[in-house]
């Protein structure tokens, strides 16, 4: 395993929309491996493609006990809102606070490309959520943006 650089704000890579993993294979492992090495190390709860400079639709997303793997991840559900602070390690020492669904169900594969689903609500659908959004080229900071030109 090894540590990647992350990618910081205003980096243009961050807005660009990933392309889906097509290949399962020993390198798609090792780069899983590291993301989840780079993350810990920055002391981070999720990480995603773009952030360390790949441009596919993969990340990682780490909350104490819990740590998935999402690749190709499609959020088919949504329930309920909350709102709360959001940070992000491509927008260091900076917070805001969000409003997300409660709930969702996301879609995805495991890097064996394996078909597979997962409900979660509270803090992990926020870094769902937010780790998801990396891979269309959206930061937390857009909602903000949004909410104050309605």
């Amino acid at each position: 395993m090894a540590l990647r650089d992350i990618v910081v704000d205003p980096n243009p890579t961050l807005r660009k929309k990933c392309r889906p993993v097509e290949v399962f294979d020993e390198k798609l492992g090792k780069l899983l491996d590291d993301m989840r090495e780079t993350m810990n190390h920055a002391d981070g709860v999720g990480l995603a493609g773009p952030q360390v400079g790949i441009l596919r639709r993969l990340a990682v997303v780490e909350v104490e006990d819990f740590y998935i793997e999402l690749i190709n991840p499609v959020i088919v559900k949504k329930t309920g809102t909350q709102d709360g602070p959001e940070g992000c390690l491509s927008v260091p020492n900076k917070q805001a606070d969000i409003k997300r669904p409660y709930k969702v169900t996301v879609d995805y594969q495991d890097r064996n490309g394996t078909p597979m689903t997962v409900t979660a609500e509270g803090f992990i659908a926020r870094a769902f959520c937010h780790e998801i959004d990396h891979l269309d080229g959206i930061l937390y900071y857009d909602y903000i943006e949004k909410q104050e030109k309605r």
